[in-house]
C-alpha cells in the first residue's frame, strides 16, 4: 500500500488490486491509480447582497472606468497579482451585479477583476434595462467596471446570490447536494455547470461553475453547503490544473 496524500490501490494482479507492501517495500515505485474521486464541500455564510457596494449610481461615459467604493459589505482589497492596484474584494466568490432603472441594454460593460485563486478574469456583459443583471462569472474582487458606451442614465454595481464553485463542475450529477438555511431538505437552487470553452473570453461563462439558492435571500447568518464529487482526473495521480478548477481565466 502506498500512501501520498490519500490511500492508493497498488498493482492489478489475478484477484484484483494488490495491497501487499511493493518490491523492496519502497511505497513509491508502485504509486497505483491514485484516489478515485472523493467528496469535497463549498460551506460558505454569505453576507446580504448589495447593489450598489461597489459604485452607485453613475452616468456611463464609453471608456471611462466607474469610481468604486468599498459599501456594505465588502472591502477595500490589494489585487493579487503584485500590481498594488486597489480591488473591491468580496466575501466570497460571487457574480458581479449592473442595476439600473432605465435601459442600458445597448451599452455592454466591461467588469475586470480576480477570481478566489488570484487569477486575473474578466465579463463583457450588456446593461440592465430597468432591473438588474449579473455577471456569468463569480469573482472574489473587482479591479475595474469601465462602460462601453455613453448615457447620462445612472448605474449601480453590487453583488449578488450566484455563487462560484471552487472546482470545476461539468455536470450537475457531480452535484451530490445543496443545502440552505439551516434546512434539512435539499435546496432546488439553479446550477450553471463550468465553461469548458477553451480559450476562455471575456464573454463566455464561468470556468468551475456557479450555483444560486432558492428560496429565503443571503443576509450573513443563512449557511450555503453544497457537496460536491471530484473524481480522479482532478485528485489523482493524472490530475491537472485544468480538470482541477476549470482552464485558464481571460
Amino acid at each position: 500500500m502506498n500512501v501520498q496524500d490519500d490511500l492508493y490501490l497498488g498493482p492489478s494482479g489475478p484477484s484484483g488490486f494488490d495491497l501487499t507492501p511493493t518490491s523492496g517495500d519502497n511505497p513509491t515505485s508502485q504509486p497505483g491509480i491514485g484516489p478515485a474521486g472523493r467528496i469535497v464541500f463549498r460551506n460558505i455564510v454569505p453576507l446580504t447582497l448589495q447593489v450598489a457596494n461597489v459604485a452607485a449610481l453613475q452616468a456611463l461615459t464609453s471608456g471611462t472606468a466607474l469610481t468604486l467604493a468599498a459599501g456594505t459589505g465588502v472591502t477595500l482589497g490589494t489585487a493579487p497579482d503584485g500590481s498594488g492596484a486597489s480591488v473591491i474584494v468580496f466575501d466570497v466568490a460571487r457574480a458581479v451585479s449592473l442595476t439600473s432603472v432605465s435601459d442600458l441594454s445597448a451599452i455592454n460593460v466591461l467588469i475586470v477583476g480576480f477570481d478566489e485563486y488570484g487569477a486575473r478574469m474578466s465579463q463583457l456583459r450588456a446593461g440592465p434595462n430597468n432591473n438588474t443583471v449579473n455577471t456569468l462569472k463569480a469573482f472574489k474582487s473587482v479591479l475595474s467596471v469601465t462602460p462601453q458606451g455613453t448615457s447620462a442614465s445612472t448605474m449601480s454595481v453590487g453583488t449578488s446570490d450566484v455563487f462560484g464553485l471552487q472546482y470545476r463542475m461539468i455536470d450537475a450529477a457531480y452535484i451530490v447536494q445543496a443545502k440552505w438555511d439551516n434546512t434539512l431538505a435539499a435546496n432546488a437552487g439553479t446550477f450553471v455547470a463550468a465553461d469548458q470553452t477553451s480559450p476562455a473570453t471575456n464573454a463566455t461563462g464561468d470556468v468551475r461553475g456557479t450555483f444560486a439558492q432558492a428560496g429565503n435571500a443571503s443576509n450573513g447568518s443563512r449557511r450555503l453547503i453544497i457537496s460536491m464529487h471530484v473524481d480522479g482526473s482532478q485528485c489523482g495521480t493524472n490530475a491537472t490544473q485544468t480538470n482541477a478548477i476549470g482552464v485558464t481565466q481571460a
